[in-house]
């Protein structure tokens, strides 16, 4: 009996011993790394949004997303549905073509070939207001990952020197006063950058070399403020 409990004893000790040396990892253990997850960023809008003038590193998206991997957001390459000359019409009918796939972060700037091509505010307030319906929709529903930026004025571009620079600059405001009171109503960031465009009158280096958009220069100062007001909602 007494080499039975022995037996039975010493079994036990064992077993606890190798449990004990399993569970405990080795001295120089490291704990895998695990990455971020991926976040997406759609940008919608027209020649602003695309950085016609300029290279693609120098659009505000991509000076965007840059400011967000350097403040440690896993960013992947920007989404695009944007192309020069777009009104509100040719950005939702694009919208509406692809139908793409939902993203973490979207912004929209739209608008300035509404008021160069149509002058047609009632129908900017109309359009305007499904592009950031869909917008939301596209930021899976969440309104604080939707991010709208007022139109740049041209006005003070060389391109504007044989136009009504006044009546341009007026009609931007017009314009930029229905973008931004639709996108306050649903409560979503609004990001005014048509003051920092201002700027070019004075500095040519803010234009890019086609005399009308913006340069690098410029978008750096959009991005520089667009990527603080998205970076809370990706973290």
């Amino acid at each position: 009996m007494i080499r039975i409990s022995f037996i039975f004893l010493s079994l036990h000790f064992l077993i606890a011993c190798t449990k004990k040396q399993t569970s405990t990892p080795p001295v120089n253990y490291t704990p895998p790394v695990v990455a971020a997850p991926a976040k997406t960023y759609l940008a919608l809008g027209d020649s602003y949004t695309i950085g016609q003038g300029v290279s693609e590193p120098e659009r505000f998206p991509q000076q965007t997303a840059s400011w967000l991997r350097a403040n440690g957001i896993n960013m992947v390459v920007v989404d695009y549905i944007a192309t020069t000359g777009w009104t509100t019409s040719n950005l939702q009918n694009a919208i509406n073509q692809r139908n793409p796939n939902n993203h973490d972060v979207v912004s929209l700037l739209i608008g300035v070939n509404d008021q160069y091509q149509l002058h047609d505010t009632t129908g900017y307030r109309e359009r305007f207001t499904l592009l950031l319906q869909n917008a939301i929709q596209l930021a899976r529903g969440k309104k604080e990952n939707v991010f709208v930026l007022s139109i740049p004025d041209y006005s003070v571009t060389p391109f504007a020197l044989y136009y009504d620079t006044a009546r341009i600059r007026l009609e931007i405001d017009w314009f930029n006063s229905i973008n931004k009171n639709v996108t306050e109503a649903y409560k979503i960031k609004y990001l005014d950058i048509t003051a920092s465009s201002r700027d070019a009158r004075n500095d040519r280096t803010l234009i890019a070399t086609d005399g009308l958009h913006p340069s690098g220069l410029e978008y750096k100062k959009w991005a520089d403020r667009l990527g603080p007001l998205m970076l809370p909602v990706l973290k």
